[in-house]
Parts: structure tokens; C-alpha cells; sequence
């Protein structure tokens, strides 16, 4: 597996490996691209084709994003139907973002898919775990969604929330660590 593959299936990724200039010139194209998307103002239509290059894959027509967005990677963000991201949000894709169909965005949301081990000795590396956000899911303003999580179908999480661990489908969570509040109505 190269160090794409690697990185994406959470093995821990040690800045001394051999193929780490390959990662370092992927982050360095990502922070291009996203300096061209947030450097002036840009068309929707102009939006989607930059965030085509940042993912390596076409943008659907119907995707909209309110700038300013920021990543590192951007090659493992995945982009539904019917997406809406407002501003200001940051994905840290190394470990892969899913956003399926329908899902909404709030402003401010951190998406993260990487963390660092707790040896300290090794703390300056990184290992990678998928988030997921099913179809018509909707963050709220200022929630970090953290490596791992998958947020359930029609799920809401509440602005503010710090999301651990998976949500079920038609709830809605809340809080630091998001916790449980109530069924949706459906």
C-alpha cells in the first residue's frame, strides 16, 4: 500500500517515513487550492470546480459552500447531493470525510479525522480514523465532529456539541461530550 492507502486505513503515519515528502507536496497542493478558493470571490460553479480539484473527483452541481473553508488534504472529502456547508468550517480529511445526500453544514463546524498517540515520543504523528454524516443529517454552528464518528441519518447535532462517539439515526444529541436529547418527529 502507499502512504495514501496507509494513511487512510489509520495506520500511524510517522514523519520519518520514507514517503512522507509524497504526503507533504499533497499538502502542499490542498493549501494552494484552498488559498485560491478563499483568496477573492468566487461563483458557486467556480467553487464546485476548485473543490473538484481539491478532491480529485467531480463536485455535484447542486453542492453549495459559503467561504471562507479551510483543509490541509482535501483528497479524501466526499461531497452527496444537495449539500449546503456555510462558512468558515474546517475538515480535517487525512482519514476520509463522507458527507452522504442532504446534509447541512452549520458555520464554524470542525469535521476530524486525525489524532495524534499519547506517547509523547510519538505525539508529532499522526493515525486517522473516517467520519461519516449520513443523508439529511444537519451540524449546528461551531460543532466538532471528532475521528470515527458516524452521525446518523436525519440526526441533528446541537451548535457548540463536541461529537465522540456515533449517532443514531433521527435523534437529536447535544452538549461536551454531545449526549442524547430526543427522537426527532417525523
Amino acid at each position: 500500500m502507499d502512504i495514501f492507502e496507509r494513511m487512510r486505513a489509520g495506520e500511524l503515519i510517522l514523519e520519518s517515513d520514507p514517503d512522507y515528502p509524497i504526503l507533504q507536496k499533497a499538502f502542499e497542493k490542498g493549501m494552494q487550492l484552498v488559498e485560491t478558493l478563499n483568496g477573492s470571490y468566487h461563483t458557486d460553479a467556480e467553487i464546485r470546480d476548485i473543490l473538484s480539484q481539491l478532491t480529485g473527483k467531480p463536485v455535484d452541481p447542486s453542492v453549495r459552500m459559503f467561504l471562507p473553508f479551510y483543509t490541509v488534504f482535501g483528497q479524501f472529502t466526499s461531497f452527496g447531493k444537495n449539500v449546503f456547508i456555510n462558512s468558515g468550517c474546517t475538515f480535517l480529511d487525512r482519514g476520509g470525510i463522507t458527507l452522504e445526500d442532504d446534509v447541512f453544514i452549520g458555520p464554524k463546524v470542525c469535521v476530524i479525522t486525525e489524532n495524534h498517540p499519547e506517547e509523547p515520543h510519538l505525539r508529532h504523528n499522526v493515525y486517522t480514523r473516517p467520519v461519516v454524516i449520513k443523508r439529511n443529517a444537519w451540524i449546528g454552528a461551531g460543532a466538532v465532529i471528532l475521528p470515527g464518528v458516524t452521525v446518523g441519518e436525519n440526526a441533528i447535532v446541537g451548535a457548540g456539541s463536541v461529537v465522540t462517539r456515533d449517532v443514531p439515526d433521527n435523534v437529536i444529541v447535544s452538549g461536551n461530550p454531545a449526549r442524547f436529547i430526543r427522537n426527532i418527529k417525523i
